[in-house]
């Protein structure tokens, strides 16, 4: 493949499969174990084809999975920065805002109630979120800045990682607070590709993924408690 037909491949497949999670996400909307194996084959197998196809990219598709120990420890400092935020956010604001459509909508839209709460808390901080990373960091993000512009790269990524948001929080929030929330994604993902742009492996995105989808997740917990 060349170099023009990589760039092409990445942006393609990056958007439809961003679309595709979309459309189960806000249409089709299955139970949650169809929709993560849903991911998995749109956001695991469709890289790892770009990858086979083109073996001397190889090298640097390890090099996503190889963890630099010094910059760890500063992720996981950056990480609980981040839960710290979100939680102190969801204090000042639930009694500005009504939470409780939140929890409804996990309950309707994809079966998620407070006694598999727990289980599908640990697939989303651990398994999910290192999968949004490969995907949108690893792929979207690194793969793509090697083949093109840096400026492209960030853009795009940030760009389809806020949307593909949008079909997930579906009816979640107004009008208002959906637009805060897609220009936190667009800025969070920045952030995040700024943390893995130097050394070009993933693990420093996924830690703070990781701490703030632990945040998130402990919120649901309270929501769905207290329906």
């Amino acid at each position: 493949m060349k170099a023009r037909q990589r760039v092409i491949y990445i942006i393609l497949t990056v958007s439809l499969c961003a679309l595709a999670m979309g459309i189960v996400d806000a249409i089709v909307k299955p139970p949650y174990f169809i929709k993560s194996l849903i991911k998995i084959a749109l956001f695991m197998v469709v890289p790892l084809l770009y990858f086979a196809l083109n073996r001397g990219e190889f090298k640097s598709f390890k090099r996503l999975f190889v963890p630099e120990k010094k910059m760890l420890f500063r992720a996981a400092l950056l990480g609980v920065g981040v839960f710290a935020v979100i939680i102190v956010t969801y204090l000042v604001c639930r009694n500005i805002y009504d939470f409780s459509t939140v929890a409804e909508k996990l309950t309707s839209d994809s079966g998620v109630n407070a006694d598999n709460f727990i289980y599908v808390s640990i697939y989303i901080s651990f398994v999910n979120s290192l999968l949004e990373e490969f995907f949108f960091r690893g792929f979207a993000f690194i793969t793509l800045k090697r083949e093109s512009s840096r400026l492209l790269a960030y853009i795009f990524s940030s760009s389809l990682f806020t949307l593909y948001h949008i079909g997930m929080t579906s009816g979640w929030f107004n009008p208002l607070l959906l637009v805060l929330m897609l220009v936190g994604l667009f800025i969070g993902g920045c952030i995040f590709n700024y943390l893995n742009e130097k050394s070009e492996n993933i693990y420093m995105s996924w830690l703070v993924h990781m701490c703030a989808n632990f945040a998130i997740n402990l919120i649901g917990m309270f929501l769905l408690n207290n329906m």
